[in-house]
């Protein structure tokens, strides 16, 4: 089956969604911790550490453990995708576009697509754990995955310096 371009139909890609997703030999139904992938320093444009569940036999959602630092921050991001973040350790406070929340281990933490958000770890001396969740794999089996970065900066700069996308 084709997920995009020229040979992509609406009535293929229905097809291929069954009831039961079948594992395949590099596609197991149980990943343990140890097993995550870690994304390589520098990959993404903030101190957290990411390690991805990919070869869990999802089709339409990503598993990540995300870890932010004690004292630091997420960057500032947004992406087509909607995200949950579970709190599986620590306390802190999220941007999310004009609003700020505060959350606690134990919390869920929405983020709607395109919005621009950033998580901080309030503690200074314990790092935060999240377990997060997108439905990036689903957006991307349209084509219509997009994700953009800000770096380290604030809602006003990030807005500021993507006027084209807004």
């Amino acid at each position: 089956m084709t997920t995009s371009g020229p040979g992509f139909t609406m009535t293929g890609f229905l097809a291929s969604i069954g009831h039961a997703v079948r594992p395949g030999g590099q596609r197991p139904l149980v990943v343990h911790d140890g097993e995550l992938e870690e994304i390589p320093p520098g990959a993404v444009p903030n101190p957290t550490s990411l390690r991805i569940a990919g070869k869990l036999p999802t089709t339409t959602f990503e598993l990540f453990r995300q870890v932010i630092p004690a004292g630091q921050s997420s960057d500032m991001q947004r992406h087509h995708h909607e995200t949950v973040h579970f709190v599986l350790t620590g306390d802190g406070h999220s941007e999310i576009e004009d609003e700020t929340v505060e959350w606690t281990t134990g919390s869920f933490v929405y983020t709607p697509p395109w919005t621009w958000h950033r998580h901080y770890n309030d503690s200074a001396e314990h790092p935060v754990e999240f377990l997060t969740i997108e439905n990036s794999r689903l957006l991307g089996l349209f084509g219509l995955g997009r994700r953009q970065s800000a770096g380290l900066t604030s809602i006003a700069e990030a807005r500021a310096g993507h006027r084209e996308d807004q």
